[in-house]
């Protein structure tokens, strides 16, 4: 698990090429349901275009479960994949790419299809800002409710986050750190509690 770039911002660009015109969106997105739902709603503010063809990378940039692409129509091959290979090209997680083509008459021809789909989204990454992403690992914490503040403390110092929390006659808090700091976490959670508190990894 290491450190990667996501997209700091949505990115718009439109290009015409033998008079079809093609707009390419870039979206910050995080999992495939938000990336779908951004493809849905980029088609539902565009019903007069002949293809709205898009590629996702909805994870961190390694995560292949969560890729997906689609040519929309168009010839096989010709824009979904070249699209999803230059945002595999770019090392960026969390980004869809939307290419709206409005038709202008004129075929392209699948090597003029690749070019604009693939070359659109190449065009586009240019512009992009990056922000750096650090993953965080989950754990299981259990404590007496007098050690509630130690917990959020030593969370809101690491900038992790408590996801959840059940509370009963003890206090069990499923809490988000980076990965990076973890060490560092379980370092001062065991010095506040004299070594009572400690992390458990979520499986």
């Amino acid at each position: 698990m290491h450190a990667y770039f996501v997209p700091a911002a949505p990115v718009t660009v439109a290009v015409e090429i033998k008079k079809s015109r093609f707009i390419i969106l870039l979206e910050p997105s995080v999992g495939i349901d938000a990336a779908k739902a951004h493809i849905r709603q980029t088609r539902a503010l565009h019903p007069g275009a002949a293809h709205c063809c898009w590629a996702f990378i909805a994870g961190a940039p390694w995560d292949v479960q969560q890729r997906g692409f689609s040519d929309d129509g168009e010839p096989s091959g010709t824009a979904g994949k070249p699209m999803l290979a230059q945002l595999s090209g770019s090392g960026l997680g969390h980004i869809v790419a939307v290419v709206v083509r409005y038709y202008g008459g004129i075929k392209l021809g699948t090597g003029g299809l690749v070019k604009a789909y693939g070359g659109g989204v190449q065009l586009a990454l240019t512009l992009v800002g990056r922000e750096k992403k650090i993953p965080s690992l989950e754990f299981v914490v259990r404590c007496r409710y007098d050690q509630q503040p130690w917990i959020a403390t030593v969370v809101k110092q690491m900038e992790g986050r408590i996801v959840h929390g059940e509370y009963g006659e003890s206090i069990i808090l499923k809490v988000a750190i980076p990965f990076d700091r973890v060490a560092l976490a379980e370092e001062k959670l065991r010095a506040m509690s004299r070594g009572a508190l400690q992390l458990t990894p979520v499986p």
